[in-house]
């Protein structure tokens, strides 16, 4: 054996610095699948169903001027101010276009040890708490939309959170399970079929949803007050439509309506981290390209004309006071969608209609799930393959294409959470797994490291127009995020800021430590550094 050939097996014996050359996953991401993932990251429906029990409740319980809210505005000002991310997020994703999207750019310019930590912190930890209240919100849905029908006690057992008299926890969480396992077994065995699963949810559930604003629009504010004052939500004439609408005054107030932007923060502008999360995956220059600024505007003209539209018909002032009703949110589950099924057996004089929109809902919410499957395995696969995470995660099957051990992760976590959700879903004290949706703040100021990232690559790396433009939308982003951040610190009780939120963040955090640690040691002592991935783009 020559002096080359010793060279050459010498160097193939030496450990490498990712698991692989390459991550073994397929391009099975099309045009219309990246722009539906990012839609369905966007959570509209879900949004639309949760409102007042996560939104104005809260906001009437602290106090605030629920009446001086106004809808419409909310949602343009939200999007207004996500233009930086869409920025962000349209432009990195170009420049680092692997599987674990924004985890790759924000771990190679921080460097692995502060980088690594604040992903696990800000989005995949975050996301299984966000997951599984999601879980929870679609077993809700399937109840709620059931009790429209039919008042089968056991739809109300699965249609309100444990705290409320009639709820059935084992029977929520039984079904939510069913529902998260079927969608991960899916996943692994058709990969494929994951990714058109939810662009076929998500495209039956907008279309529910111009639906219902097209109900709603044909039945008036005549079907509306029909529905209302002969329906199964007034109890004992009390809640008749001009009562509610004279509940609290309404009168527009900025700061009443900038009160509810951690709500916007929570669902919708923000999250636009999907398609990229896969961007190893996308087929196309376009799809790399347009997915972001496409999926962001559609997601602004749905939600913001449902929110006008459910404005014009039933009127500002009864809108808001119904979101404020506890009679009417928790009892009878009000939100957009059950009002536009509502007026809809009025309108076209049966229930198919009603039925179709009630479909949208719950499968608007399964839409969210559906992505949340397959992007957290992605970022669980990620930092796998960087040996932050055990390299065993990042194993792909050779049969199905899938990262089965990373879904089983994904599972496992997701249902524990969903379990306790489902049982102490506000319990007080310390908080109940209500507490799970405050985690959110974590991904808040995940945003703020996101962004400024992107300022740094930009100054850094990049040329020209790009430069400056990347670098302004980055530090926007500093502030937007600081500004969300400090609206969520700020008034706690409202968006469920218990002392376990911080226990989970914080515990996220101090896992994250512990295990980029664990990781330099073990494989240090295999002659492998691990900091050294942080330094280059992975393989795709």
């Amino acid at each position: 054996m020559d002096d080359s050939e010793q060279a050459v097996q010498a160097q193939a014996s030496q450990p490498k610095v990712f698991v692989r050359e390459s991550t073994g996953l397929v391009k099975n991401v099309g045009f219309f699948d990246s722009i539906a993932m990012n839609m369905s990251n966007m959570s509209v429906g879900a949004l639309l169903g949760v409102i007042g029990i996560a939104g104005f409740f809260p906001m009437l319980l602290a106090g605030q001027n629920t009446g001086g809210v106004n809808l419409v505005v909310l949602s343009v000002l939200a999007f207004v101010l996500s233009v930086p991310q869409i920025v962000v997020y349209t432009v990195m994703s170009r420049r680092f276009p692997r599987t674990g999207g924004d985890y790759v750019w924000v771990s190679r310019v921080f460097g692995g040890p502060f980088g690594s930590v604040l992903s696990f912190m800000g989005y995949t930890m975050e996301t299984t708490a966000y997951l599984a209240l999601i879980v929870l919100t679609t077993v809700f849905s399937i109840g709620a939309v059931g009790l429209f029908f039919t008042f089968d006690p056991n739809l109300l057992g699965i249609a309100v959170p444990s705290q409320v008299p009639g709820a059935i926890p084992a029977l929520q969480f039984i079904v939510g399970a069913l529902i998260f396992g079927g969608l991960i077994g899916i996943n692994i065995l058709k990969p494929k079929a994951g990714f058109k699963l939810v662009t076929a949810l998500t495209i039956f559930g907008f279309f529910a949803l111009v639906l219902a604003m097209g109900v709603l629009l044909m039945g008036g504010t005549s079907g509306v007050q029909n529905f209302i004052n002969h329906s199964y939500m007034s109890i004992n004439g009390t809640n008749t439509y001009n009562v509610i609408s004279s509940q609290f005054p309404n009168s527009f107030d900025w700061g009443a309506t900038i009160f509810l932007l951690p709500l916007m923060a929570a669902f919708v502008y923000p999250w636009l981290n999907a398609s990229p999360a896969v961007a190893g995956e996308i087929k196309g220059r376009t799809a790399l390209k347009w997915n972001v600024p496409i999926s962001s505007l559609l997601v602004f003209i749905f939600l913001t004309s449902s929110m006008a539209v459910m404005y014009f018909v039933a009127g500002p002032a009864f809108t808001n006071n119904a979101y404020t009703n506890p009679t009417m949110v928790f009892n009878n589950s009000f939100n957009f969608w059950t009002l536009a099924m509502g007026v809809s057996t009025g309108v076209t004089g049966n229930s198919i209609v009603a039925s179709i929109i009630g479909l949208g809902w719950i499968l608007s919410n399964l839409s969210v799930l559906a992505y949340g499957v397959i992007v957290i395995s992605r970022y669980l696969l990620a930092q796998s393959f960087d040996r932050f995470l055990p390299s065993r995660i990042s194993q792909v099957s050779s049969r199905f294409g899938s990262p089965i051990t990373a879904h089983l992760v994904d599972l496992v976590i997701t249902l524990g959470l969903v379990f306790f959700a489902a049982y102490a879903y506000n319990t007080g004290g310390i908080g109940g797994a209500d507490a799970l949706f405050g985690a959110i703040l974590a991904s808040m100021v995940y945003f703020i490291f996101v962004g400024l990232a992107a300022a740094i690559h930009g100054m850094k790396r990049e040329k020209g127009g790009t430069k400056w433009i990347l670098m302004l939308a980055g530090v926007l982003n500093v502030f937007v995020f600081g500004f969300l951040s400090y609206q969520f610190i700020t008034y706690p009780v409202v968006w469920a800021l218990h002392p376990l939120t911080y226990y989970f963040i914080g515990a996220s955090i101090v896992a994250g430590a512990l295990i980029y640690i664990s990781s330099w040691w073990y494989n240090k002592r295999r002659g492998i550094d691990i900091s050294l991935a942080y330094k280059e783009l992975p393989p795709e």
